[in-house]
């Protein structure tokens, strides 16, 4: 009887087991005991991607032995117009995306004098806007893959005032914003005196979805003394600093293990973009004072530099 009972268990055992199976089977998913766990994951929905697609990762190098080279530069060490081999402008007034109220014109807003580049953003008619200014960028003049970005700058101040020093592909593989990648090396509106900015923008983080990746700075001063803004783009991460000091890294393996162009668009060439904003959806949420104008943005000089060691690693790959 008891070889009976344990034969009849046995057989109940695995009859249950078979249940199960086919349940689980048939279900497709774990089980917990009788609930279907919520920690299941479908493994044919798992995203793969071919290794050529993943980005920002098998790079070997020391970060504290990389050395740089100057290999371009303005120390607007004469006066006049911008170096026309260095610069070019974007132009118009259809608010850049953002409602931004000033037109930026050729050559009319910018000057360099006593060593300095200056940005004016002035209160006038303009092409049916009621603010001008510069916009000024290095396309096809001055493009680079990886490197160091050094502007030594003093900013504007006020409420409606929005200076930005900062990068964009030159050839936009990747598709439009934000796909295509974006690096704020300064960002600051007056509204939020002595802060600034250092953001990325790509297709997975970005504000317009408010997951970009961003460091705010509070360095005294601003507007009334040069300070150094400066970006070291790396093959897999980019810093930013402010006067030597770093207040911001963006590392996508640190939020994906496989990036693709989605989290790292970076690794085409980009150029470098200066311009003062006014208004807009950032710069002008608590209004413009026009009292202010004209407002100056000051640039002492813009330095390049670029790695020996990592053009090798690059070249490598």
């Amino acid at each position: 009887m008891k070889k009976f009972g344990r034969f009849l268990l046995l057989t109940l055992n695995g009859l249950l087991s078979c249940m199960v199976l086919t349940a689980c089977q048939k279900d497709e998913k774990y089980r917990v005991g009788k609930k279907v766990s919520d920690a299941y994951v479908d493994p044919n929905s798992i995203e793969k991607f071919a290794p050529e697609n993943v980005k920002a990762v098998g790079y070997d190098y020391d970060y504290d032995t990389l050395t740089y080279d100057l290999v371009w530069s303005d120390e607007f060490d004469y006066e006049g117009v911008p170096d026309e081999s260095k610069w070019d402008y974007d132009v118009g007034g259809h608010g850049w995306g953002n409602n931004e109220l000033q037109y930026y014109t050729r050559g009319e807003n910018v000057t360099v004098k006593d060593g300095c580049l200056i940005i004016e953003a002035r209160k006038e008619e303009y092409e049916g806007m009621h603010y001008t200014s510069t916009r000024l960028v290095s396309r096809k003049k001055g493009d680079w893959l990886y490197g160091k970005f050094e502007i030594r700058a003093k900013l504007p101040k006020g409420n409606g005032t929005w200076p930005a020093i900062w990068m964009l592909p030159t050839d936009w593989e990747y598709g439009s914003w934000p796909a295509y990648g974006e690096i704020d090396i300064m960002e600051h509106v007056g509204y939020d005196q002595d802060v600034i900015h250092a953001s990325v923008h790509t297709q997975t983080y970005n504000h317009s979805i408010g997951t970009q990746k961003t460091a705010t700075k509070k360095v005294t001063g601003v507007s009334d003394d040069f300070h150094t803004y400066t970006v070291e783009w790396l093959p897999d991460q980019i810093k930013a600093f402010v006067d030597g000091e770093l207040y911001f890294t963006f590392k996508p393996t640190d939020y994906k293990e496989s990036p693709t162009y989605k989290e790292w668009p970076f690794d085409k060439r980009m150029h470098l973009l200066i311009n003062l904003a006014v208004g807009g959806n950032w710069g002008g949420v608590k209004g413009v004072d026009d009292s202010i104008f004209p407002q100056q943005m000051e640039v002492d000089y813009v330095r390049v530099y670029q790695s020996k060691e990592i053009n090798a690693l690059v070249n490598q790959k």
